[in-house]
Parts: C-alpha cells; sequence; structure tokens
C-alpha cells in the first residue's frame, strides 16, 4: 500500500516535532553535566538550529540516494 502525501507530510511534520523536543529534552539533561548552563530559551533556540541542520541534511541525503536509485533504474545500453 502506498502512503498519500498528506499522511508523508503528517509522518515529515511529526518526525521534526518529536525530534526537536528530544533535542531540547537531552540538552536540558546533558549541557549541565558537561558544565554548562543555559536557559530555556537558549536551548529553545540551540533545538531550533540543529533541527535546521538536521532537516537540511536529511533532505540532501534523500536527494543523493534518489538520484542512486535513478542511475541504476535506466537501461544499461543508454549513454549518459
Amino acid at each position: 500500500m502506498k502512503q498519500s502525501r498528506a499522511m508523508s507530510l503528517a509522518e515529515a511534520v511529526a518526525n521534526v516535532v518529536v525530534g526537536y523536543g528530544v533535542a531540547v529534552a537531552s540538552q536540558i539533561l546533558i549541557f549541565p553535566i558537561f558544565g554548562l548552563h543555559t536557559t530555556l530559551a537558549e536551548n529553545l533556540k540551540i533545538g531550533a538550529i540543529f533541527t535546521v541542520v538536521s532537516i537540511a541534511r536529511s533532505f540532501a541525503l534523500r536527494r543523493v540516494f534518489e538520484a542512486i536509485r535513478m542511475r541504476r533504474k535506466k537501461p544499461a545500453d543508454e549513454v549518459v
């Protein structure tokens, strides 16, 4: 069964929201262990930056793997 575009979007949004929450929560717990003391506002900003980086990384990797998939799909006798 194929996933609809709406469900793909819902999954992507849920993934980003949950990832952001996990990032901020882990920062709040782990930063003090390393002597880093930040405010909630700073943790939210840091989490947002890491979330944007994560989305960019995920998008770039998805495009690379799609290019690999498309390259393998071409007939062997076709000249690129």
